[in-house]
């Protein structure tokens, strides 16, 4: 989780630099960042300090995602907000999971196992954290494509499973 949300932070920030540069800078920051929360949580084994640190890329995400939908391309809020709200939705249910897991599995042995099973609020936050970092990736994709002129445009596959298409360039 660390390492990949260390990946999105560096795209995000970089989506709007020329083609073929490197920011060894915050590259290294990252990946430093990434070894020690790593070698930290080895020793202590504390999953708040995991969770802590996930947190804060995952904040530094979401204000570098509002700051692009509402200075530089408005018309991307609705990607970025739905992906988001996934996200932040999936958070809620894993939360309140760990929160009421006793009366959770209580609740879960008194009812017909089709109404259990959707109150596996740990399966739903990978459901829904996944499609939320998936969107992310499309727009991340899309935002960094349309700095390079690339065209790009977003199409449903079945009419509901969003992905990025590109247009050809323009020859001016």
């Amino acid at each position: 989780m660390i390492y990949s949300c260390c990946i999105f932070v560096y795209c995000m920030f970089e989506c709007f630099k020329i083609k073929n540069s490197v920011n060894y800078h915050m590259l290294f920051t990252l990946v430093l960042f990434s070894l020690v929360v790593t070698t930290v949580y080895l020793k202590v084994k504390e999953p708040v300090f995991h969770q802590v640190m996930y947190g804060m890329l995952v904040f530094t995400l979401v204000l570098r995602s509002i700051y692009i939908v509402t200075w530089v391309y408005p018309w991307l809020r609705g990607l970025g907000y739905t992906s988001l709200g996934l996200f932040l939705l999936g958070f809620l249910l894993w939360n309140i999971d760990n929160i009421f897991c006793v009366s959770l599995r209580n609740f879960r042995k008194k009812v017909p196992p089709v109404i259990g099973v959707t109150t596996q609020f740990h399966a739903w936050w990978h459901i829904l954290t996944g499609l939320g970092s998936y969107l992310h990736i499309l727009f991340s994709i899309y935002t960094r494509t349309l700095y390079l002129r690339c065209r790009p445009k977003v199409k449903f596959i079945f009419g509901i499973w969003p992905v990025i298409l590109f247009e050809p360039l323009r020859k001016y």
